[in-house]
């Protein structure tokens, strides 16, 4: 079966230069963006259960631009002044170059990995052990960070300040793709919720990293299409070959 319409659960690229309107051209294949998963903020009343105090901490580690918004909202919210010698850590240059919206960037005390693992952070970490860190996550969430601070033997907390919840579907809602794409495992979860009769049949499943890929096969789905490899580091890069793959006359 072609491959004619796409759903990629995430929110529509702010550039129209996405390589994604590039594949529907390309390929005639529509694609719409719609989140299988939205994010919530934690209630500050949630947050002080978890008794940790933010200024007993000297550096942050951040690894996406939602944990950058909800931490510098909750401090807002708890009338919390962060000293300008906090020092931040995060998994790329972008989610760096984000802080610019709450702080004054200064490199002494902004520091980014390259590929967005969070083992590309250990040198930096390292160079700073005499830090507190403080790590603001999800409540969904991996223990990768925490094992990279254990293993560096340095002084650190992890913390839940927002929630990854399903995007509900509404009733009227048309679900009629050809192919799903997921990035988290969270969104195969929302893909059940939403849909407990939920049957594949030539229904194409993408994923994209090895948890969200653990995922699908948990839940009995079959997986099509899996990324990053070699040849397709990018979702997009996958999404092209497949596609095209698929769609070539039998």
């Amino acid at each position: 079966m072609k491959i004619k319409k796409v759903l990629v659960s995430q929110p529509k690229p702010a550039s129209e230069k996405s390589p994604y309107y590039d594949i529907a051209e390309k390929y005639g294949v529509k694609i719409n963006f719609r989140p299988f998963i939205k994010v919530e903020a934690l209630p500050a009343k949630e947050f002080r259960q978890q008794k940790i105090t933010i200024l007993d901490h000297t550096a942050v580690i951040f690894t996406s631009r939602h944990a950058i918004d909800h931490f510098f909202n909750l401090c807002t919210e708890m009338r919390i002044t962060i000293p300008e010698t906090m020092k931040y850590f995060c998994v790329t240059e972008a989610v760096a170059l984000y802080i610019q919206k709450y702080v004054q960037y200064r490199k002494r005390k902004i520091f980014f990995g390259q590929t967005g693992k969070i083992e590309d952070l250990a040198p930096a970490i390292t160079k700073h052990s005499g830090e507190t860190f403080l790590t603001p996550m999800s409540d969904v969430h991996n223990d990768d960070v925490k094992n990279l601070l254990d293993k560096l033997k340095v002084k650190h907390n992890e913390v839940v300040m927002y929630r990854t919840v399903s995007n509900d579907f509404g009733q009227d809602e048309e679900f009629d793709y050809d192919m799903l794409v997921f990035f988290s495992p969270a969104g195969v979860t929302s893909l059940q919720k939403n849909f407990p009769d939920f049957d594949q049949k030539d229904i194409k499943i993408g994923t994209f990293g090895s948890t969200t890929a653990q995922a699908v096969r948990d839940a009995g789905l079959r997986l099509d299409l899996e990324a990053p490899t070699v040849q397709a580091p990018s979702m997009t890069a996958a999404l092209d070959m497949f596609i095209k793959e698929n769609n070539k006359e039998k």
